[in-house]
């Protein structure tokens, strides 16, 4: 089942799902958030809820997403309590980006592999532990509040101070947190991690500060489980035309890390168990148009697609006019 969010004719939040039968409306829902919270509190599914409301007018999401009506799939009625979070180094990559890692690590003594190379490698011997077991925890980054998040269709907003403004196509696990402090998963989408990959490099220590920039994810949330096996395209067009594209794989078959351990080493920390709030959590990526040397610039289109998820995630890349900022004392 795919569930997204859109505006009425009275900018109210609409919920709409589709089950291969057509988009609809489902009925009596406020918003995704609400939904998940009452399946949280009545140990309901999220789809098994959904198809009890049942159904309502049908939809042309596509013409939706055309008129800029589509929202993210989940919100958080205080901003302040969706969180966007994400984990590094956890892709294999393709077949040569992975035969080219193991070739390093093969080669190189512990003294000349960078810290990225160490912590891949920990990844691939520790990332994927027995059931019940933890494994190896990996790169994580703070992104920012619901403030950051972008719906599809708008752009993402990259800093005047930024040397760069790059797409990261990733998949992102949805979840709430229930009255008792349970981590609940609502379902997966596509996200687009966007990331400032020049500042990065300029020393690994300038991660965080290359994260905190907007992330968008949607417009369908795959309710369910994750496939083993996801194969998407990732592109950018530049009036109309695509400058780059690229397929990228996800799934826990192309990872080095499996789900429920990127799960675990996020929500021990207490601070993400707080009843209500919800996490936007993306997973990680192999693929990036800045690796071949792609320098994006404002109005290019960052579209992500994979069959799975429904319609595309699509976001124009903006400037933010320059900000003066000063502190002043009380």
């Amino acid at each position: 089942m795919l569930v997204s969010q859109m505006l009425g004719e009275d900018d109210t939040i609409r919920v709409v799902a589709r089950n291969g039968n057509g988009a609809r409306i489902v009925n009596g829902a406020r918003s995704v958030y609400a939904l998940a919270m009452e399946a949280a509190r009545t140990g309901v599914g999220l789809a098994a809820l959904i198809e009890r409301k049942g159904a309502g007018a049908a939809v042309d999401l596509e013409a939706a997403y055309r008129k800029g009506l589509l929202l993210s799939p989940i919100n958080h009625p205080d901003p302040a309590h969706l969180h966007l979070t994400g984990t590094g180094l956890t892709h294999l990559g393709s077949a040569s980006t992975r035969d080219s890692m193991h070739k390093k690590l093969a080669e190189g003594g512990e003294e000349q592999l960078t810290d990225s190379m160490k912590m891949f490698r920990m990844g691939l011997e520790g990332g994927k532990p027995a059931a019940g077991e933890v494994g190896v925890q990996p790169e994580w980054f703070y992104k920012g509040n619901g403030t950051m998040a972008v719906a599809p269709g708008a752009p993402l907003v990259s800093p005047s101070f930024a040397k760069d403004g790059g797409e990261e196509p990733e998949i992102a696990g949805i979840y709430v947190i229930g009255d008792d402090g349970q981590p609940l998963r609502v379902g997966f989408t596509l996200s687009n991690e966007f990331s400032d990959h020049v500042t990065e490099r300029v020393n690994y220590l300038f991660l965080a500060h290359s994260k905190l920039r907007n992330a968008s994810f949607g417009p369908e949330l795959l309710v369910g489980d994750l496939p083993a096996d996801i194969r998407g395209t990732s592109s950018i067009l530049r009036g109309g035309k695509a400058i780059w594209e690229k397929p990228f794989l996800s799934g826990e078959a192309n990872m080095s890390h499996t789900i429920a351990n990127l799960e675990h080493h996020h929500f021990k920390y207490a601070a993400f168990r707080q009843p209500g709030d919800v996490h936007v959590h993306m997973f990680g990526t192999a693929t990036l148009s800045f690796a071949d040397g792609v320098r994006t610039e404002p109005g290019d289109v960052f579209e992500i697609e994979a069959t799975d998820f429904g319609l595309p995630l699509r976001n124009a890349l903006e400037i933010e006019a320059p900000v003066k900022v000063a502190v002043r004392a009380l």
